[in-house]
């Protein structure tokens, strides 16, 4: 299923000053309790919870082909880290690339992630070592 995206500043700027934080390499990644997660719940065709995920790639890291190369590449990682664990959902997620995410490959971004969510304590258990 497709993520929902965060668009609204006002969660950015409550999930960066409110959330928990996990700093890695490649990316920071900022993770608040969304307490609209029930009602986004009741009106998804599936009835499930849902994290709400924002990508946040500054000018500071390049021209406009390299941020969105690195934003597909968070996307992707973010993807796939859904699809091999289980994954906490009703989430405020806000992942945020660093300077050594622009020559980052898919599979670094992924390692950052899974670290970072374990920390958080987002990751319910991995599928692989079950």
């Amino acid at each position: 299923m497709k993520n929902i995206a965060i668009s609204e500043d006002h969660l950015f700027r409550k999930v960066y000053s409110k959330g928990q934080k996990v700093f890695c390499k490649h990316i920071a990644v900022y993770v608040l309790i969304d307490y609209r997660a029930s009602r986004i719940a009741r009106e998804n065709p599936q009835k499930t919870r849902l994290n709400r995920v924002g990508l946040t790639v500054t000018k500071k890291l390049g021209h406009a082909v390299v941020r969105t190369r690195t934003r597909r590449i968070l996307r992707a990682a973010y993807q796939q880290l859904e699809k091999e664990n289980i994954v906490k959902k009703g989430f405020l997620v806000v992942i945020v690339a660093r300077d050594a995410a622009t020559s980052a490959k898919t599979q670094d971004i992924y390692r950052d992630l899974l670290y970072a969510f374990r920390k958080l304590g987002l990751i319910v258990q991995d599928t692989e070592n079950a």
